[in-house]
């Protein structure tokens, strides 16, 4: 039962949905890194809840750091984020105590823990402790920063729109820092909203996918064989709630190029090496070559709809129809953006401790 992922910089994951708190232990922070509250709570906005495409669970997110900084920096012991659960309603869960829900993790949480995990909203699996994730994630972001490393993440396809690619990298992703809906495109951004809530409407969901991009790393980061960038990054991205696929540069499409169309080819500028294309999203033999890294996840449809659903009775034995109440996201894709960011900024802080770069 292992809820912790690093190696020089460590993040460990607690609490659940419906309990009295939520939060996170980082342990492996120089001392001295600098620690705004206002930008945790800027990342953790970004992640919560906001208008009819949303679930109409909004937490205020009062978070409050116990240990591991004083005078506003980082003392290099393991620091640590309580965030309370003021919004609970644990009332929507009672009928489906021994129905599990299709597509949430209540029939293998479950059996995992012999029945003594908490159920209540999903419990340890639920989305709500991505909050933690966020804020976490608001202190790797800053550190990559200081060291000229950038991350962002957009919406590039959701409910059958499809968001602007990347161009200017530093615009876009300055842009996308401050962008409440994670798209390049407004326009593009707002018939995502009308499609959403079209589905939400019928009782249904969506899905989408999230495109990352991060500039500034320096090559030759990462550890053949198990610890490549793919592979760390990789890990980490799928456990965020919902992810069922991911693919960097052409991703799957390189299945179908010829060779000599996939390879990058190599050219000098300013003085630096460089590569003409982009095909391998920034990484050739599982290091990065100084590009940028770019990255998609696949996010599928939140699994929690108002339509009837087959299901089980555990404790009957026997099969039965469902009706999920509650308040759920009709498509987690755009909150899931800043918790992209923060376990990938997780993931390079480490690999850059790890190297001494």
């Amino acid at each position: 039962m292992n809820n912790t992922f690093g190696t020089h910089v460590t993040l460990t994951l607690f609490g659940e949905s419906h309990g009295p708190e939520i939060g996170c232990v980082i342990d492996g922070l120089r001392p001295g890194l600098k620690v705004e509250e206002d930008f945790i709570a800027h990342r953790l906005a970004l992640r919560r809840p906001a208008g009819a495409t949303a679930t109409a669970r909004v937490e205020p997110d009062p978070f409050r750091i116990v240990s591991g900084v004083y005078r506003g920096r980082t003392t290099g012991t393991p620091l640590c984020i309580l965030i309370p659960n003021t919004q609970a309603k644990s009332g929507d869960y009672v009928n489906l105590s021994n129905t599990p829900r299709p597509g949430h993790a209540d029939y293998t949480g479950a059996v995992k823990y012999r029945g003594f995990n908490d159920p209540r909203g999903g419990g340890h699996f639920s989305g709500r402790l991505t909050a933690p994730l966020a804020a976490a994630g608001a202190i790797f972001l800053a550190a990559l920063a200081e060291r000229g490393i950038r991350i962002g993440t957009h919406l590039l396809r959701c409910a059958g729109v499809e968001d602007r690619a990347f161009g200017d990298f530093r615009a876009d992703l300055e842009s996308l820092a401050r962008a409440p809906f994670p798209v390049l495109d407004a326009v593009r951004g707002e018939a995502m909203k009308a499609a959403v809530l079209e589905a939400a409407r019928s009782g249904d969901s969506r899905g989408g996918v999230l495109e990352s991009a991060v500039i500034g790393l320096p090559p030759g980061l990462g550890e053949p064989w198990f610890d490549t960038v793919e592979g760390l990054l990789s890990h980490v991205l799928f456990s965020i709630p919902a992810v069922k696929g991911v693919e960097f540069g052409d991703g799957f499409s390189l299945a179908e190029q010829f060779g000599s169309k996939a390879n990058d080819p190599f050219r000098m500028e300013d003085g630096k090496i460089v590569t003409e294309s982009n095909h391998n999203g920034g990484v050739n033999g599982g290091l990065t070559n100084g590009m940028p890294l770019i990255f998609r996840t696949a996010v599928k449809p939140t699994p929690s709809v108002a339509l009837p659903q087959r299901s089980v009775d555990l404790a009957a034995g026997k099969e039965t129809e469902i009706r999920i109440q509650g308040r759920h996201d009709p498509c987690i894709a755009p909150r899931a953006a800043a918790v992209q960011d923060s376990l990938t900024a997780l993931v390079l802080l480490d690999l850059l401790k790890g190297s001494g770069k």
